[in-house]
């Protein structure tokens, strides 16, 4: 991933978090709003149900993007690592390997 990528991505998250600080917020000032006696507790709770109902709709839509960005990242870098994991495997590792699956199937045969 480019660098601009690594920062596009951060300044998401970042205005995802903010949005929701907002939110919250705005569901802390109704209450002000309340115990200060210019709105009602039933005004109160249609505007925290409004306010709530917006905070999960638009985090709903980014985070189903995001995932989708998140998924196809993990996708290519976990490749990445398996080239180093492959680079790093000791080559007899595979006679390891056959040896214990072999003893395995002996197990399962006894059986």
């Amino acid at each position: 991933m480019a660098a601009n990528d690594v920062i596009k991505k951060l300044q998401i998250y970042h205005t995802l978090y903010r949005l929701n600080v907002s939110f919250s917020n705005i569901f802390k000032h109704c209450q002000a709003l309340r115990d200060a006696g210019i709105v009602t507790a039933k005004q109160v709770r249609l505007f925290q149900g409004y306010t709530q109902e917006l905070q999960a709709e638009i985090n709903e839509g980014v985070l189903a993007i995001l995932y989708d960005v998140e998924l196809d990242d993990w996708s290519k870098f976990g490749k990445v690592r398996q080239a180093e994991d492959k680079r790093l495997e000791d080559p007899d590792d595979v006679f390891i390997h056959a040896k214990e699956r072999q003893q395995e199937l002996k197990k399962k045969s006894k059986r």
